[in-house]
């Protein structure tokens, strides 16, 4: 009679990895490229197109698309922590991450990951506009645990 141990058995996961970026920054350009890239390379990748409208909470449906991907590319962009949506987002990946079966990879695109931790300069000044949130605490301790994972950081040479 064959055994099994329930730490051989491994959760199998719907994506390969979600992308998580703000849109108006990062769509229609690094992202797209990305994703592209990552498909190419048979590599089944969640990005969220809809046009999230202003003050909306994340979904259940999104929440669910987070906990069946095995990675996470979260691009931090000048105006990520503007986005409720986005900082919704990353305080469920960060939960997901803690368990050993995820790995999550920052990009700070036109940010240095010390704007990130610290909500300093422009990812700062976007993330100000939240302060009267009850959410707030969670956020920020959410932002500082990505920023502090190994990631890239991507200078916008487009921009000039």
């Amino acid at each position: 009679m064959a055994s099994t141990s329930s730490s051989s058995i491994q959760k199998s996961f719907k994506y390969d990895v979600f992308l998580s970026f703000r849109g108006e920054d990062t769509r229609k350009n690094f992202v797209d490229h990305l994703y592209y890239a990552l498909k190419q390379k048979g590599v089944v990748t969640y990005k969220d197109d809809e046009n999230i409208e202003k003050g909306k909470r994340i979904n259940e449906q999104l929440i669910k698309s987070i906990e069946d991907s095995k990675c996470y590319i979260i691009v931090f962009s000048k105006n990520y922590a503007s986005s409720s949506w986005c900082l919704d987002e990353l305080v469920k990946i960060m939960e997901c991450q803690k368990m050993t079966e995820h790995t999550t990879y920052p990009i700070f695109y036109d940010v240095e990951h010390t704007e990130v931790r610290k909500q300093s300069g422009a990812v700062g000044e976007a993330f100000a506009r939240h302060e009267n949130e009850e959410a707030v605490r969670k956020w920020r301790d959410a932002l500082k645990e990505a920023a502090d994972l190994a990631g890239l950081e991507l200078k916008n040479t487009l921009d000039g």
